[in-house]
């Protein structure tokens, strides 16, 4: 295979690992949840990504010092999580922290499965700022013992009271401040945006439905309201569930599960990655962030709107399919409505170049 032939630039080890991940990502599909070889690929797609990254950044990072140190650090802190990671070993047989949060993300139960994407992006983040990270001359930096300390004694009070999602934080501040200690302050402002992501990979699990409960029940009444003034005025609400007012037989309900509110957590980490990429000024990333949660409810009031439409002119069963088979519009519309607040923020017409964008590297 020659490289020119390759599309992007790309080398051949490049399209072997993109072929692994493809197939790391169809075998975490809910097909095959239960069984244990599919963590075993994914877990090769993670780690085959890190060579990946330091190849594609070799020409920047070949200068970084104690390489041997974060390694041989790393491997025993990532040793840890694995064997000494999950205390329930009655519910899951396996004491793996990494095998555990595969298992939550691939659950046809749950609506985590964003967390399997995010590692990825938080490598490409590393390699985006690649240049900005080595500005400044990296060397050992001790204060950052106190991340790593933090992050074990976490790991340890949620190992003892069997609160997985405490050791999942610690996990990933343990590494965070590993990467302080062997490079230095800057390297942890610097690194601190693609880290933070990972805070996405907690798994929200069973209090996801408890936390958006107030969004359903707003979605619900706006819903009804809108029915009231002419879309279907005999729609009777009772807490999250639509009925029919003629019949009272059931029509819909705004439940956790797809309703697309706990899409949340997912278009939350879409708008953070785009305002931290496009934006210097805190206060407009800070912006992205929260305009998730009044976008979240209004794309699934369209949804629900849209809907109810049909049921009333094309009958029950075809308002079923599209609650049931559109659930997309939930996120098209909330991921519309982001770029347009991004537009906003950005302050300038169409065509001209963003000028609060950071330097390219």
């Amino acid at each position: 295979m020659n490289k020119k032939w390759l599309p992007y630039g790309l080398d051949p080890h490049e399209v072997v690992f993109l072929i692994l991940l493809g197939t790391a990502f169809y075998c975490s599909g809910t097909q095959f949840w239960g069984q244990a070889w599919p963590v075993y690929v994914f877990t090769a797609a993670v780690l085959a990504a890190i060579p990946v990254l330091i190849y594609r950044c070799r020409d920047e990072w070949r200068p970084l010092p104690n390489k041997g140190f974060f390694i041989s650090l790393a491997i025993a802190w990532v040793a840890l999580f694995v064997f000494l990671g999950n205390a329930t070993v009655h519910y899951l047989d396996f004491r793996s922290l990494p095998a555990w949060m595969y298992n939550i993300y691939t659950s046809p139960k749950a609506d985590d499965g964003h967390g399997l994407l995010i590692p990825f992006v938080v490598l490409a983040l590393y390699w985006w700022k690649r240049k900005e990270l080595v500005s400044e001359p990296p060397g050992l930096w001790w204060p950052a013992l106190w991340l790593i300390l933090i992050g074990l004694g976490l790991h340890i009070l949620g190992f003892k009271a069997q609160q997985q999602r405490l050791s999942v934080i610690g996990f990933f501040l343990g590494l965070y401040g590993l990467t302080g200690l062997a490079w230095g302050r800057h390297w942890l402002k610097t690194s601190f945006f693609p880290f933070f992501l990972l805070a996405f990979c907690v798994p929200v699990g069973e209090y996801g439905g408890t936390l958006t409960l107030p969004l359903r029940l707003l979605v619900s009444r706006i819903v009804e309201v809108a029915a009231h003034l002419g879309l279907a005025p005999e729609l009777v609400r009772e807490g999250t569930q639509l009925f029919d007012g003629s019949q009272h037989t059931f029509a819909y309900e705004v439940a956790a599960a797809c309703s697309g509110i706990r899409s949340l957590v997912a278009l939350l980490a879409l708008t953070t990655i785009y305002g931290f990429i496009n934006f210097k000024s805190p206060w407009k990333r800070i912006v992205m962030m929260l305009v998730a949660v009044p976008l979240a409810v209004l794309g699934n009031v369209v949804r629900l709107c849209f809907t109810v439409a049909v049921a009333e002119t094309f009958g029950q069963r075809a308002g079923s399919a599209v609650e049931t088979d559109f659930g997309f519009i939930t996120f098209a519309v909330a991921v519309g409505c982001s770029f347009l607040v991004a537009h906003w923020l950005e302050g300038n017409p169409a065509g001209r170049p963003l000028t609060d964008k950071p330097v390219p590297t």
